[in-house]
């Protein structure tokens, strides 16, 4: 396992960042350039050409909120996403399943997750997208989190390497090396290399880091398999920024004492304005108040806002570190003559995380020690789902709206933005499409393919939602909500994107409606459409 493993010296050659702010400012202000550009600018359009079928490249990260990029409204330093979204498509509206085993079953295999089970042991009972692309003659590669049963190397990928389980310890998943403390853990858990597996895996590289090593992987599969003729499929699912938080002590530097200077409340106004400015959000979109369990940053102590903005800066330093991880992808593509012919997706499991805990084994550990064990924390979370209510594991949008970036050259308009509403069940269909493949006719979802072409298509609705005690139906416009012992809850998204006003009392007859749609489809426990 010595040659998977991440060196600093020999493998991160990072390009170097200006201050973190004012160079997401500059970003920013490129992609509005951009955006006014007319359209005599863009390229011309080129339709599929099934004998020159695309590479794909699938990358979803961990417990992201839907404005911690720069392209969607974020401060973070994020140039290598930012320049896939001023060059390809974004998705102003794109859904998850709140929660990630949850998202992983439907993501991998096209369905609605209760029709084919989610937890950490589960055997997916439908083909994973890994076994219909190699069945359609792709190349099928995967690094990183899976979060299920058997292992990706069982399920239809030629190449693996990663977590199988949920988070992990990102300097050090498995037990303690040499005279190094024990890492800061939930449990123990489960990787796998191609057919191995390990409980623990114990890397013995002292620079270890998870976002390194799976990016390290992904870079010798491009490599290894550049001369073959046959098109690959390759899915990157980083842990990162998902606690806990780790991050080195340089990476952390670069963001410390910005958050700490404008507390949560400002940062929320701050990323909306932005949003607005760069015309990110959907028509309507309002900011709603701070989360009434978050305090409001001004009743903080100054004493304890250092390590509030520790919090955020290290969460902050992780993203950052997995936008250069994904810039080295980008680069090794261009390098082995594939990028051309290469779509890449870009998205998050689920909304910020509200876990507020420090599990850290000894207390006081900064996020670049093994002992560290921090969380984001709800009043962050709130900051990073802004401008929508709410966090992983509800359905409510702030748990559910992911960014979503498409990038294929020549393919999608550069610089645009689409209204039309994705969720992941669309991922099988659209990959299957690219690929010239047979669909499944049993696939809830729909093939994006002519979405991030510019072409109009109608969607399939409604789209479902459950996970723990929240569950959600929306059909169009209408969207219905139920959290825990909360009465439905009702909200006309195309007028109040953001759930800020409760419609269910003067529209009983629409509660009554999908209500009693949504309990259809959760008693149905059949694949068929």
């Amino acid at each position: 396992m010595q040659h998977r493993e991440m060196t600093a010296k020999s493998c991160c050659r990072y390009r170097s960042a200006s201050t973190a702010f004012h160079a997401c400012i500059l970003a920013l202000s490129l992609i509005t350039t951009m955006h006014q550009k007319s359209q005599a600018d863009t390229p011309k359009i080129v339709p599929v050409d099934i004998g020159k079928r695309p590479n794909i490249v699938l990358i979803m990260c961990d417990d992201m909120g839907f404005s911690d990029i720069g392209c969607y409204g974020g401060e973070v330093e994020t140039p290598n996403l930012d320049r896939l979204a001023s060059e390809g498509m974004r998705f102003r509206t794109f859904y998850n399943n709140a929660k990630c085993e949850h998202t992983r079953a439907s993501l991998l295999t096209g369905h609605w997750w209760h029709h084919v089970g989610a937890s950490p042991t589960v055997h997916y009972s439908s083909p994973t997208f890994g076994e219909k692309m190699r069945e359609a003659g792709y190349r099928t590669l995967m690094t990183g989190k899976w979060h299920a049963g058997q292992t990706p190397y069982q399920r239809g990928f030629d190449r693996y390497y990663g977590l199988t389980d949920g988070c992990c310890n990102f300097w050090n998943p498995g037990n303690a090396r040499g005279q190094e403390p024990t890492p800061a853990r939930k449990k123990v858990r489960r990787w796998a290399d191609d057919d191995q597996e390990f409980l623990p895996y114990t890397p013995t590289d002292p620079d270890f880091y998870t976002t390194d090593a799976f990016t390290n992987q992904a870079m010798a599969y491009l490599e290894e398999y550049r001369n073959e003729t046959k098109p690959f499929l390759l899915y990157v699912a980083y842990t990162a920024p998902h606690y806990p938080l780790h991050a080195s002590k340089s990476d952390v530097a670069k963001y410390r004492g910005k958050y700490g200077q404008i507390g949560w409340d400002q940062l929320r106004k701050q990323r909306y304005t932005r949003q607005k400015k760069i015309n990110i959000l959907p028509s309507g979109a309002k900011l709603p108040k701070r989360d009434n369990s978050v305090p409001a940053w001004k009743t903080i102590k100054t004493e304890d806002r250092d390590w509030w903005d520790l919090r955020m800066a290290t969460y902050a330093a992780m993203i950052d570190r997995m936008d250069r991880n994904i810039g080295r992808l980008l680069d090794k593509l261009a390098e082995t003559g594939k990028a051309e012919n290469t779509v890449v997706f870009f998205l998050s499991d689920n909304g910020a995380c509200s876990d507020s805990a420090d599990r850290s084994t000894v207390k006081g550990s900064m996020p670049w020690e093994v002992t560290s064990y921090l969380t984001q924390g709800r009043p962050w979370a709130n900051a990073s789902n802004t401008p929508y209510r709410h966090y992983k594991t509800t359905d409510y949008e702030g748990g559910t709206r992911t960014p979503m970036i498409a990038h294929w050259p020549g393919h999608i308009e550069a610089n645009s933005i689409t209204d039309h509403p994705g969720h992941l069940v669309d991922f099988m269909p659209t990959m299957l499409e690219l690929a010239g493949f047979k669909r499944d006719a049993s696939l809830p979802g729909q093939s994006l393919a002519p979405v991030i072409q510019g072409k109009k298509t109608a969607r399939p609705w409604p789209l479902y939602w459950q996970f723990g005690k929240s569950k959600a139906i929306r059909d169009k416009n209408w969207k219905l909500i139920k959290h825990g012992s909360k009465d439905w809850e009702l909200y006309n998204l195309a007028e109040d994107p953001t759930e800020t006003e409760n419609l269910a009392a003067e529209n009983q007859e629409q509660v009554v409606r999908l209500a009693t749609a949504w309990q259809a489809w959760w008693n149905n426990q059949s694949k068929t459409p």
